[in-house]
């Protein structure tokens, strides 16, 4: 048991781990590796987005500008948290020492709600993006495509940091969480708790829904288009259909990666009775689900940049050589045909 809990901040609850606990669960060379791992994969993709970039269409450079949003902030993401998780695994430092005041650990509980809610987010403003390109193309002003993306990707960004500041106003509490390697949530029944993990759960879900919904009506609009009766004059371009694999690709990944996590937040400060007694404390089966669910939310932030290197046409069309012999010449857009007069 760790010092008087009352007498510390309020971020500190009473924990039942020995220091030989931590060792065995907390490895400083697993932290290490899966963050450079990380970092690298998002160092790979933002230099292969660079070079698409160039001489890109109107409609492929918005989708890419959200990309490189994508990966730039799952590069942040792994940057900050893995600075304060590996050191904390390597030295194994006391968080009631090193942070009384709790500025640390609220520091890191909105990172880890902000970096956590960005990629579903994004993926949700992705799919509307595309959604809106493909069933309405002409609804749009091309000329301000990539100034609105970059727009919207601030917004998302706000939008992010705007909740993971709730806490810090009273709606809902940032706590240190097992094994004592991290800050996040707290899954307890005080009403600010449960409105707080609530609005977290449901924001990301419907992200996650909604992207679900609107990739499904674009890739039924493709293949129709495709398979329709004007295929032969509507056939849709190779980057079409490339940049609705990669976003079917990033929306299977959030949701393999996030959707446990989501729910098993949802379910806990739902749970009656609650899943926290009235000391502050969760049972060692609740803190280890939520361990496991975090670390299988975190390979999202890995996966995303080779959801992207992977699905490119030039790793495709190596794969499946006879897909370069279709035509790529035409849009999705229909055509204007001239009739003949009389003269």
């Amino acid at each position: 048991m760790g010092p008087n809990v009352s007498a510390l901040g309020p971020c500190f609850r009473p924990t039942n781990i020995t220091l030989e606990e931590r060792r065995l669960i907390a490895s400083p060379w697993f932290a290490a590796s899966f963050c450079l791992v990380g970092l690298a994969s998002n160092l790979l993709a933002l230099r292969v987005l660079a070079g698409a970039r160039q001489g890109s269409s109107q409609s492929r450079s918005s989708f890419l500008t959200f990309l490189c949003g994508l990966v730039l902030t799952d590069f942040m993401g792994l940057l900050i948290t893995g600075a304060i998780v590996v050191s904390q695994h390597a030295i194994l430092f006391d968080w009631h020492a090193v942070d009384p005041s709790c500025r640390l650990c609220r520091f890191m509980g909105v990172v880890m709600v902000f970096f956590g809610l960005c990629p579903l987010l994004l993926g949700a403003a992705m799919a509307s993006e595309r959604y809106l390109g493909i069933t309405q193309p002409f609804s749009r002003p091309a000329t301000a495509s990539q100034r609105r993306a970059w727009t919207t990707v601030g917004l998302v960004w706000a939008t992010a940091l705007a909740l993971g500041l709730l806490p810090l106003l009273g709606v809902g509490r940032y706590t240190v969480q097992y094994p004592g390697s991290w800050c996040f949530l707290t899954l307890g029944p005080e009403p600010g708790d449960v409105a707080f993990g609530l609005l977290f759960a449901l924001l990301g879900s419907f992200s996650v829904g909604l992207s679900f919904l609107l990739n499904t009506i674009s890739v039924a609009t493709l293949c129709h288009v495709y398979h329709g009766q004007e295929a032969a004059q509507q056939r849709p371009r190779d980057c079409e259909v490339e940049m609705m694999a990669q976003l079917t690709g990033i929306m299977v990944v959030a949701s393999v990666c996030w959707m446990p996590l989501l729910v098993f937040i949802a379910q806990t400060v739902l749970r009656s009775p609650p899943a926290m007694n009235s000391r502050g404390q969760l049972s060692r089966a609740t803190e280890q689900q939520l361990l496991i669910y975090l670390r299988v939310a975190t390979w999202n932030q890995i996966l995303d940049p080779w959801v992207y290197i992977l699905f490119r046409r030039a790793v495709i069309r190596r794969l499946y050589p006879g897909l370069s012999t279709q035509s790529r010449s035409l849009s999705l857009q229909p055509r204007l045909t001239r009739r003949p007069t009389m003269a």
